[in-house]
C-alpha cells in the first residue's frame, strides 16, 4: 500500500438541479423567512445524506460521476481524458477537497495541490508576492522553503515587474502563469492540473509542459486532464476515459487515446452525416457524405500510404453560390494537423448550382505513416461559413506502399512520409 498514493473507490457525486431561489421583496418575507430558516437547514442537511435513487435522480436532479474506481501509484503521471461535461473537473475538485462526494471514498498520502482554473487558490487583493507566500503555507511549506523557491516561481512566471501588483490587476494569462509556476516549484508531492494550460500562449504551454516531464521524473504524482491528446501521449503514464460520468476505460495513453477518438466518430444516418455540436454553418450547403475511394475507386476506410486515393464529399446547396473553396484538414490520432487541402490553393474556386453535387480531391501518394486519423471538412463563400464538420471521416492506415523498400517510420517520429535521397562523400 506503500506505493499507493491515491486510491478511489466508488467515489460518486450527484447534484441538485433546478432548486428554488429564494427571495426578499418585503420585510414580512425576510421575518418568515428566518423563522424558516432552521428548518429548511435541517431539510437540506437530511437530503444530501440520503443517497438519490434513480427516480430521484431523474426527476431532481444528475449524477457527475458515479462507481469511479481507481489507483495512482507513486510517481506515475495519470491523464484523463473524455468530452466536456462528462465529470473530469468534477473529479479532480474532489480529489482537491473542493466539493465532497455523494458517495464512496477517497484516500490520499501526501502533501496535494491543485491547479483547477485561472488563479485557483489566490486572494485577489494580495499582491503575487503576497500570494507565493499563501499558497506556501497553504501546502504546509516553511517560509525558509517558500524563500528558497521564490525567484524560481518568479522568473519562470514572467512577471517579475508585476510581483508587488494586487493580483486582481493581473491579465488571465499572468494569473495562469503565477498558479502553474507556484504549484509546479512548491513542490508538492501529488499535483492536479486541468486544461487550465489551456489559457497559456503556445511558448507558455510548452514550457509548462516541460516542467512537468521534469516534475514527473523527480518521482511525484501527477494528474492530468486535457484535451490535448499530444501531451497526454507525450507526459502520461496511463490513462482514464471517462464517459457520462462513469469510467468506461483506461491503460496505456496511445491506446486509450485511439479508442476515445473511435468513439467519436459520428455514425451516418440515412446516408447522411450526423448533425452534431461540432457542425457549424449558415447551411446554405450542407455537406451530406463522406468517404474515400482508392486507386480503383473502390470505397475504403483503410487507404494504403503510397498509392492514390481520393476524399469524396457530397453536399446539398439550396441555392447558387458563387466563389465556393471547400477545405478539407487531415489530423492524426494526437489531434495534430498533418495535411491540409484548399480549392484556393490551387488558383481557383467552384461556382455551385442550386441542387446535389459532388466535389472529389485527388491525392496521387497518400503521404501518411501508419496510424488512424480524421478528416474535417469546410466549405466557405465570401460571406462566410456554409458548412463545417469536425470529424467528418475517420481511416486508419495499416499498409504502406510509399517507399519501395516497404520500411515505414514508426508514427511517433513522423507526421507525414516525404520522398528523398542520401549522398554520402568521403
Amino acid at each position: 500500500m506503500s506505493d499507493i498514493k491515491i486510491s478511489v473507490e466508488n467515489l460518486g457525486k450527484y447534484y441538485n438541479l433546478g432548486q428554488k431561489q429564494t427571495k426578499h421583496e418585503t420585510l414580512s418575507g425576510r421575518f418568515v423567512n428566518l423563522i424558516r430558516q432552521p428548518f429548511e437547514n435541517f431539510k437540506k442537511l437530511k437530503n444530501q445524506a440520503a443517497i438519490p435513487d434513480e427516480q430521484n435522480q431523474r426527476e431532481k436532479g444528475i449524477w457527475a460521476l458515479r462507481d469511479i474506481n481507481f489507483t495512482v501509484k507513486n510517481g506515475e503521471i495519470l491523464g484523463i481524458i473524455g468530452r466536456n461535461g462528462v465529470g473530469k473537473s468534477t473529479l479532480l475538485k474532489i480529489l482537491a477537497k473542493i466539493t465532497r462526494p455523494t458517495t464512496g471514498h477517497i484516500e490520499i498520502w501526501g502533501r496535494i495541490s491543485s491547479l483547477l482554473e485561472v488563479g485557483t487558490g489566490f486572494h485577489r487583493d494580495l499582491t503575487g508576492r503576497e500570494n507565493i507566500y499563501l499558497n506556501g503555507a497553504i501546502l504546509g511549506m516553511r517560509k525558509r522553503e517558500i524563500e528558497k523557491k521564490f525567484d524560481e516561481i518568479v522568473d519562470f512566471a514572467e512577471i517579475e515587474k508585476f510581483i508587488d501588483t494586487p493580483v486582481k490587476r493581473y491579465s488571465s494569462g499572468m494569473k495562469v502563469r503565477l498558479a502553474f509556476a507556484v504549484a509546479a516549484h512548491l513542490e508538492p508531492e501529488i499535483l492536479l492540473v486541468d486544461e487550465v494550460l489551456a489559457v497559456g500562449d503556445a511558448a507558455f504551454q510548452s514550457k509548462c509542459l516541460e516542467k512537468m516531464d521534469v516534475v514527473s521524473k523527480s518521482g511525484r504524482t501527477i494528474l492530468f486532464v486535457s484535451h490535448n491528446m499530444g501531451a497526454i501521449s507525450q507526459l502520461c503514464s496511463r490513462c482514464l476515459v471517462i464517459r457520462n460520468g462513469k469510467l468506461v476505460a483506461e491503460g496505456k495513453p496511445d491506446e486509450m487515446i485511439n479508442w476515445y477518438l473511435s468513439s467519436l466518430n459520428p455514425k451516418k444516418v440515412d446516408g447522411k452525416l450526423n448533425i452534431s455540436p461540432e457542425r457549424l454553418g449558415d447551411g446554405r450547403l450542407s455537406f451530406t457524405d463522406a468517404y474515400i475511394e482508392d486507386q480503383y475507386k473502390n470505397t475504403t476506410s483503410k487507404p494504403i500510404s503510397g498509392e492514390k486515393i481520393s476524399i469524396v464529399v457530397k453536399f446539398q446547396a439550396k441555392s447558387s453560390i458563387q466563389k465556393v473553396t471547400f477545405l478539407k484538414t487531415i489530423y492524426n490520432h494526437l489531434g495534430i494537423p498533418v495535411v491540409h487541402f484548399s480549392v484556393e490553393s490551387q488558383g481557383y474556386k467552384f461556382h455551385i448550382k442550386q441542387g446535389t453535387g459532388t466535389v472529389r480531391c485527388t491525392i496521387p501518394r497518400l503521404p501518411l505513416p501508419l496510424g488512424r486519423y480524421r478528416i474535417d471538412l469546410a466549405a466557405f463563400d465570401e460571406s462566410g461559413r456554409l458548412d463545417s464538420i469536425t470529424g467528418a471521416l475517420y481511416f486508419d492506415v495499416s499498409i504502406s506502399h510509399f517507399f519501395s523498400t516497404f520500411f515505414t517510420p514508426p508514427a511517433k517520429y513522423s507526421t507525414a512520409l516525404v520522398e528523398h535521397a542520401w549522398d554520402l562523400i568521403q
